[in-house]
């Protein structure tokens, strides 16, 4: 098989690219010997070719969806100053495992998280929260009615707007160590909260890169 390439056009760098594996010239050079006849490209050529493919098959393949296809509505937000023990029955009737907390304008500015419960409380597992609540009820039921969620939240919370693509939310989810992500405006105004399970589901993978 013979090819010759010339002149080949990277695709254009992207706020929303997924990210893929990088190729060394031995990657190449043996992929090429495994190839029956003779192709007359460089491994540049031959890198360039697998980005190009890539980048289209991304864009084939998820180029329609966005996080606010994915986000779920109808949200109730916590408040800074709200108690924990207020905001501890809002994540319980909620059904979440965190719940975005908005300011008087209903934008973001933070997240509350059951591991941020945990870390406040002074307690490493749920376990040990039990075990707190059993041996010092009257002490536990004080903190969390003295404390407000803004000394207990995640802030800044890491959003993604409702355009944001499979690039973009992975990125926020790999900085971001909770199940759920506030998505946003172009104010900071919150819309609905996107959750692992539904981006997983919604793409057919099993784990995040």
């Amino acid at each position: 098989m013979t090819a010759k390439i010339d002149n080949i056009a990277k695709p254009a760098p992207s706020d929303d690219e997924v990210p893929e594996m990088e190729l060394t010239d031995g990657d190449i050079l043996d992929a090429m010997q495994h190839i029956p006849g003779y192709l007359d490209i460089s491994t540049e050529d031959f890198r360039t070719i697998y980005h190009l493919a890539h980048h289209h098959a991304v864009g084939r393949l998820f180029g329609n969806i966005r996080a606010g296809n994915l986000m779920r509505t109808g949200i109730q937000p916590l408040h800074p100053d709200m108690y924990l023990d207020e905001a501890a029955k809002a994540l319980v009737r909620s059904g979440y495992k965190a719940l975005p907390v908005v300011d008087a304008n209903g934008a973001v500015v933070g997240i509350l998280t059951e591991n941020d419960f945990l870390r406040r409380l002074q307690v490493g597992t749920f376990l040990e929260l039990l075990l707190s609540m059993l041996e010092e009820s009257f002490e536990f039921q004080h903190r969390c009615h003295e404390t407000p969620v803004h000394k207990a939240m995640t802030s800044p919370a890491i959003t993604v707007r409702k355009d944001a693509g499979i690039g973009e939310i992975i990125g926020a989810f790999h900085r971001h160590e909770g199940r759920s992500l506030p998505v946003v405006d172009d104010d900071g105004k919150l819309l609905g909260l996107l959750l692992r399970k539904d981006f997983l589901k919604a793409y057919d993978m099993e784990a995040l890169p």
